[in-house]
């Protein structure tokens, strides 16, 4: 399956930091995964770019074994040396035309979104070679992991999902996933709002068990979803 193709089909994609407090990332990533993780980003601003590397080897070589998607947040020279099939970029950080010179028209790259305008802006840039290959709509609720991020609510997925109906209508879509605090007692309301694709991080690698926690979330999309 091409990377493009398991990035459509994918529903569950996860950021976590390198877990070096407790030093298991491998074991992680590898048990995230099995549970059915489709994408997993590492996202640490505390790691050195030679540590990162590192990692991102491990990630790498997971993914590979479970057939799913790695990516890499924010710096498009740690996505080019790594080979990262995904790069993750924020309203603030390198632009989109800037990070296609880095990696090119191969490598899939996603956007941030926090408003109507910038959800229009990310379908605007996703049309033709070299657009956006997906983008994230939130933080849905207030997260710890975006201090100072305003909530934007389910409203704002709503206008999201009419906007991806419209757009499925005519032929033409690009993936979209929810973010922000969303964990197994809220997913159900982010699936009415209209998501279908939804991005975790406390919800996975708070879990005693990854695995299970992540088949719960799938679930609880099915669930939803039916």
């Amino acid at each position: 399956m091409t990377e493009q193709a398991l990035l459509t089909d994918a529903r569950l994609y996860l950021c976590t930091d390198a877990r070096t407090d407790r030093g298991d990332f491998e074991d992680f990533v590898d048990a995230a995964y099995a549970g059915g993780v489709d994408i997993i980003q590492l996202r640490d601003k505390n790691l050195e770019a030679a540590e990162e590397l590192e990692l991102l080897a491990v990630l790498e070589s997971a993914a590979r074994r479970h057939g799913r998607l790695w990516s890499v947040n924010d710096r498009a020279d740690i996505a080019s040396l790594s080979g990262a099939p995904v790069l993750h970029i924020g309203q603030k950080d390198l632009p989109l035309a800037a990070a296609r010179k880095f990696l090119g028209n191969e490598a899939l790259i996603g956007l941030s979104t926090h408003s109507t305008g910038q959800i229009d802006a990310a379908r605007a840039a996703s049309r033709g070679t070299g657009g956006l290959d997906y983008f994230c709509v939130g933080p849905v609720w207030a997260t710890p992991t975006k201090p100072g991020r305003a909530a934007v609510g389910l409203d704002l997925l709503r206008y999201a999902a009419s906007a991806a109906g419209k757009e499925a209508a005519a032929g033409t879509t690009v993936p979209w996933f929810a973010i922000g605090g969303i964990d197994l007692g809220n997913v159900e309301q982010v699936v009415a709002a209209g998501a279908q694709r939804i991005v975790v991080v406390r919800a996975i690698t708070e879990a005693d068990d990854p695995a299970a926690a992540a088949r719960s979330l799938l679930e609880a999309l099915d669930t939803g979803a039916s």
